[in-house]
């Protein structure tokens, strides 16, 4: 089969605190005024990306996968997480205030949910002035400490509170308390989960008047309750070249800042790659085609594909490899 460079059809997704940046920002086909989350690539039960593009538009994902896993995810990749997509890739638009939440493990989430866990990334692409996020707490906190000031009301001032501008990256690891805070616009990077325990949303209610659920009591057990200063990814910037940015046993991501063709030799991989376009336009070719890409969009590369090149006068990438 011919693994010329995929492209998959956005799934949007509604969100309480969503908005229109996706559409003003990235040109998605939204016509809603809260979309929070565009879908870029996702294996996720219930929500398969679909291919939009070439001789294999309108195939599904795991259907390619069903039938050539080793050949688009990689062997080591199949040996380690089966052929199944083992990460989800999104687009983030907050409007409001995301509630804060934080993630199990792969331990816990596989007890109580036969999930992976979700480690996670962000890059922000872009952020209204003063745009917050909160990561972890402020000061070491006993588990009594954090049940008493949900109790009271006053979790928010045990959390960390961090302002953003475009280029700003931060990994979330797994039992993190966080939150995406109004005005942010982000690409999201993480394990293939949907598992959230959400701990305080700030009394809102959904469209139907009700209170969204809390998950107070499974959250207890997953958070990490210390103060540590490991979220905020300090990466280069060096024109056309391959500037490292995350590598975690999840996914690897690195950041490309391309003015000219850019080429890599792939061979040795043994891993798909995805391209997030966070700025720019530019046309990816590997051993099978090309197809372009612009702000806003996603390119999968099967891992039989032996080379890239990326044609550009201007844009920035993220590569998402395992």
């Amino acid at each position: 089969m011919e693994f010329y460079p995929l492209k998959f059809t956005p799934i949007l997704k509604e969100r309480l605190w969503g908005g229109t940046k996706l559409k003003e920002v990235l040109g998605k086909q939204i016509t809603s005024e809260i979309t929070g989350e565009s879908w870029e690539l996702s294996g996720v039960d219930g929500d398969i990306s679909i291919v939009s593009n070439g001789s294999l538009k309108g195939k599904s994902l795991n259907g390619l996968l069903n039938e050539n896993a080793k050949a688009i995810l990689g062997n080591q990749v199949v040996d380690r997480f089966g052929d199944e997509f083992p990460i989800l890739i999104k687009f983030i638009d907050a409007k409001q205030d995301l509630s804060i939440q934080l993630h199990p493990n792969d331990e816990l989430a596989k007890e109580r949910h036969n999930s992976f866990g979700k480690t996670e990334m962000w890059y922000i692409m872009d952020a209204d002035p003063g745009s917050q996020l909160i990561v972890g707490f402020n000061k070491d906190v006993e588990k009594e400490e954090y049940i008493k000031s949900l109790e009271e009301g006053t979790l928010l001032n045990l959390l960390n509170y961090e302002e953003v501008g475009e280029g700003d990256t931060f990994f979330i690891n797994t039992g993190k308390i966080h939150a995406i805070g109004a005005g942010v616009l982000l690409a999201e990077i993480q394990q293939t989960s949907d598992i959230t325990y959400r701990v305080y949303d700030f009394d809102r209610k959904d469209k139907d008047g009700n209170l969204r659920e809390l998950h107070t009591c499974l959250a207890v057990d997953a958070i990490d309750y210390a103060k540590k200063d490991d979220f905020k990814v300090v990466y280069d910037k060096k024109k056309d070249t391959v500037n490292e940015m995350v590598d975690c046993p999840y996914f690897k991501t690195n950041f490309l800042n391309l003015g000219k063709s850019f080429h890599q030799d792939i061979s040795k991989r043994d891993s798909f790659t995805i391209y997030m376009c966070v700025d720019g336009e530019g046309l990816i070719f590997n051993d099978w085609g090309s197809t372009p890409i612009k702000k806003g969009e996603t390119v999968l590369l099967a891992a039989a594909s032996t080379h890239v090149k990326v044609d550009t006068q201007a844009v920035k990438l993220l590569e998402v490899t395992i």
